[in-house]
């Protein structure tokens, strides 16, 4: 048994681990630290008995370390991170201070309880990264490997690779075992509803516009949340302490793509599924037309990068993880189930 903090466990990424843990692990405990921002949701994690939650904020230090040592904590799994690019380009300061300033916090308790204090306990502290650090790619370079250079381009990705490198330093440095896993795009249950998958199904169910940047050429790898969370346990029992490994979903999609294929599943729903045209009277595919209707082109965002890929070969090769979903059935049941759960979603848009 093992008892696990786990940072920003009540928003997306952290929920749906917090989830694939308890399933996988009902042995172990969980603790999970979350602010409650915008992004946090308690009722992401409600039901698992497993998981007490904490309202907290990463930067209080003496929280941390208290939480570390009243419950035996032996690995921090760290997803508390502002992740909104957009929100980045207007208001940076918050990732300044979460992304940056909360992950020295956490790595500072961790040094504190692990190694200060002489416990002697094994540990782990795993840093959930993102594979924007490296920058952009042009259509015919290689994809991104552990081994590339960072070249982050907005204050989001800035923020993320300043965090990396301390996670980086705390090992080197002071001796602390650490792994970090940079993922591509996710997608999948629970994810606030400003990015673009949940953004724009449900833009589509209520008749609004669709609103692509630029060309709609930027091309992504989307990784299914759970594959994410399947590549993050591997980390943790078999990942080398001190290093790196990229997550990807091996689905290289230009977001065009991903928007058709939103609109064509939206408008098969309202095809397939009684009464969903009566819920949702304003969607186009409610009344006979169909969602490509909604598709606009708007100014592209600054600093765009053009194209993310990611090379996964060493998380193949040493830790034997292989994403299981691929994208078009991913993407259907990512929708589904954002249909199937308006109780949680509704409440977030009156927010």
């Amino acid at each position: 048994m093992a008892n696990l903090l786990v940072t920003g466990g009540a928003g997306f990424i952290g929920g749906n681990f917090v989830h694939y843990w308890a399933d996988k692990h009902p042995d172990d405990g969980m603790v999970v630290l979350d602010c409650l921002t915008y992004a946090g949701n308690r009722s992401t994690i409600a039901g698992i008995d497993q998981a007490e939650l904490v309202v907290g904020d990463i930067r209080d230090t003496q929280l941390v370390e208290k939480l570390l040592r009243e419950h035996n904590i032996s690995t921090v799994v760290h997803f508390a991170a502002e992740s909104h690019v957009d929100r980045s380009i207007s208001g940076p300061d918050a990732f300044v201070d979460t992304n940056i300033l909360g992950t020295n916090s956490l790595l500072k308790a961790a040094r504190a309880v692990w190694l200060d204090e002489g416990s002697g306990t094994p540990h782990r502290f795993h840093h959930i990264s993102t594979d924007e650090v490296y920058g952009s790619l042009g259509p015919e370079d290689p994809a991104f490997s552990e081994t590339t250079p960072y070249q982050p381009n907005s204050p989001y990705s800035a923020s993320k690779a300043s965090s990396d490198h301390l996670v980086r330093a705390y090992h080197h440095t002071f001796g602390l075992e650490v792994t970090t896993s940079n993922c591509s795009n996710n997608y999948g249950p629970y994810q606030y509803p400003e990015k673009l998958i949940p953004l724009f199904l449900l833009n589509a169910l209520h008749g609004r516009n669709l609103p692509i940047y630029g060309d709609g050429m930027n091309v992504r790898d989307w990784l299914h949340v759970e594959d994410h969370c399947r590549g993050i346990e591997a980390c943790l029992s078999t990942g080398r302490p001190g290093e790196t490994y990229n997550i990807g979903g091996g689905e290289e999609l230009p977001n065009m793509a991903v928007i058709d294929r939103i609109c064509t599943e939206v408008d098969r729903a309202m095809a397939e599924i009684d009464g969903l045209a009566a819920r949702y009277p304003d969607a186009p595919a409610a009344k006979g037309g169909s969602t490509f209707e909604l598709k606009t082109f708007v100014e592209d965002r600054k600093g765009h990068d053009r194209r993310y890929a990611i090379d996964e070969t060493k998380a193949r090769d040493e830790l034997g993880y292989v994403p299981q979903h691929d994208f078009e059935h991913g993407l259907a049941t990512t929708l589904r189930w954002y249909l199937e759960r308006e109780d949680w979603w509704r409440p977030l848009l009156k927010g």
